[in-house]
């Protein structure tokens, strides 16, 4: 965990994940600024939009932030390359595709890797490639998802037996509790996305939040696996509709377009339930209030450090007890 911190220029160890097209300056600063590591998701944004986010993210911070280019996504990963190279932004993210060719030149320019995997196997080859550290999310996780469908709880111990560098856990954290689970299993930290949506500083429609607190633990639905393309999003009347819209008969090309970047800010930023869509991990079923950032991950190092200390004193009256007995 220390390492992690170090490493990242970070207080806690906590970053946020890429959120797409809905990224924004104002949720990232205040990311970095609670002392986690605030993220820029390009989704598919031109490289002059995203350009300009970060502009204003520095704006508004002087603290380290990252930024996430979903590599099969991007129409313009080298583009996006060479803007963090030109920003000096300390660290990236890659996900959604290999990032093996992009690791030698931002080492180069003394840029940290983050790699998102989520397989053992995607581990050892982002390690080989140079990666700094692994982002392994489980498929509890909101939005674009991997087909493997491994959990988190089960992902994590498996990724940090079999590789060296430092692992982040993903999918399915939103508070002190998750944090200290992701830590027992191995974890050195932890990215988070659906719980900084429903935080103060969110700059997205109350309808979204509203939805998320509101959500219980069985209202994200999986999208996708008959066109290999899965995605967890919110139960939401456009939704409903897409599912049953698959459930008919979906080209690879109407899934596309179903689940644009376009439908996501529709639902995200216009609160247009009916015409778009909104990302959630299963997290949203313990999602109950609306604090600030700093409020969050301050109660979150709190709890997890009360959670780590009780189950370490209950452990060893156990072994005491269980040594009296034999």
């Amino acid at each position: 965990m220390k390492y992690v911190c170090g490493l990242l220029g970070i207080k806690y160890p906590i970053i946020q994940g890429g959120m797409g097209n809905i990224s924004n300056a104002q949720l990232t600063a205040a990311v970095s600024e609670a002392g986690g590591l605030g993220t820029i998701g390009c989704g598919t944004m031109t490289p002059d939009e995203v350009e300009n986010i970060i502009t204003e993210t520095k704006q508004r911070t002087a603290k380290p932030f990252a930024v996430n280019i979903a590599i099969s996504v991007s129409p313009y990963p080298k583009e996006l390359i060479e803007l963090v190279i030109r920003h000096k932004i300390s660290v990236i993210s890659l996900s959604a595709g290999n990032p093996a060719p992009y690791i030698p030149v931002l080492h180069e320019h003394g840029v940290k890797v983050l790699a998102l995997v989520a397989s053992v196997k995607h581990a050892q080859k982002a390690e080989a490639a140079g990666a700094d550290i692994l982002v392994a999310e489980g498929f509890e996780a909101a939005g674009i998802n991997s087909s493997l469908e491994l959990t988190t709880f089960t992902l994590i111990p498996q990724i940090v037996k079999h590789v060296n560098a430092p692992v982040l856990a993903a999918g399915g954290i939103g508070d002190g509790k998750g944090l200290a689970a992701a830590l027992m299993l191995g974890a050195s930290g932890v990215q988070m996305g659906t719980r900084l949506i429903a935080t103060k500083e969110a700059p997205f429609h109350d309808i979204y939040k509203q939805n998320l607190v509101n959500a219980s633990d069985t209202d994200t639905m999986i999208f996708g696996r008959s066109v290999g393309r899965v995605r967890r999003i919110l139960k939401t009347p456009y939704a409903e509709t897409l599912h049953n819209r698959e459930k008919a008969g979906m080209t690879l090309e109407e899934y596309a377009d179903w689940t644009s970047e376009e439908k996501h800010i529709k639902g995200a930023i216009e609160g247009d339930m009916e015409k778009g869509f909104i990302n959630s991990g299963q997290i949203a079923g313990l999602i109950e209030d609306l604090p600030s950032v700093k409020e969050l991950f301050d109660a979150m190092m709190e709890e997890a450090g009360t959670r780590l200390y009780q189950s370490a004193e209950e452990l060893k009256e156990l072994l005491v007890l269980n040594d009296n007995n034999s």
